[in-house]
């Protein structure tokens, strides 16, 4: 395989991964990490976003005037957008926005190289992966996504003086999270054998 094409490496790859996805499909122990990741991952995302926050009791829901509009309108900043509907129930309250697909893309990433981790842990062959911590790595890019969102409220925390130049990079962690996320679940994926799960 080493003297193959870049191109041919990638395509080979890409098909192992989308192998072992199907095989977090159809494994229970590997959907259940999964489902549980992206669950919890998709809440703390909200949560720290403020799309989720406690409620002053009481059952409603109520829709933007013109929805559709107010889906793709920016809010406070890059990747960040106005909400849509709130939905209030009892002691939560949460907010629609364009932010929960992008929350939903985020957990679904992180989820998936979890399981793919996962999976790769219960085959100490894959490289040494289960028998290290290397393949938790995978999930270290969630972390940036994060910081997409709250960063500057971190530096505030923080107490550190931050230049605009720094502040203008944060717009930029989000799309680059997505694209280390998808990249470590090809890494992960390429690892994992069919034949011995």
């Amino acid at each position: 395989m080493r003297n193959e094409s870049p191109a041919r490496r990638s395509k080979h790859a890409l098909f192992r991964t989308l192998t072992a996805l199907t095989m977090v499909r159809t494994r229970t122990d590997a959907r259940l990490v999964f489902g549980v990741v992206t669950v919890v991952y998709l809440l703390v995302y909200l949560r720290a976003i403020g799309d989720i926050a406690p409620g002053l009791g009481g059952y409603s829901l109520t829709v933007a005037a013109d929805p559709l509009a107010s889906l793709l309108r920016p809010a406070l900043g890059p990747f960040s957008f106005e909400s849509v509907a709130r939905v209030r129930l009892g002691p939560v309250t949460y907010l629609f926005s364009l932010n929960s697909v992008i929350g939903l893309l985020l957990a679904v990433l992180v989820g998936a190289n979890l399981a793919l981790t996962y999976l790769a842990w219960t085959q100490p062959a894959a490289c040494g992966i289960g028998e290290s911590t290397s393949g938790l790595l995978a999930s270290l890019p969630a972390v940036l996504s994060g910081t997409a969102c709250c960063g500057p409220v971190v530096l505030i925390v923080l107490g550190i003086q931050a230049s605009s130049v720094l502040l203008t990079a944060f717009q930029f962690l989000l799309p680059v999270s997505v694209l280390l996320l998808a990249g470590s679940l090809v890494l992960v994926g390429r690892q994992i054998d069919p034949q011995r799960a």
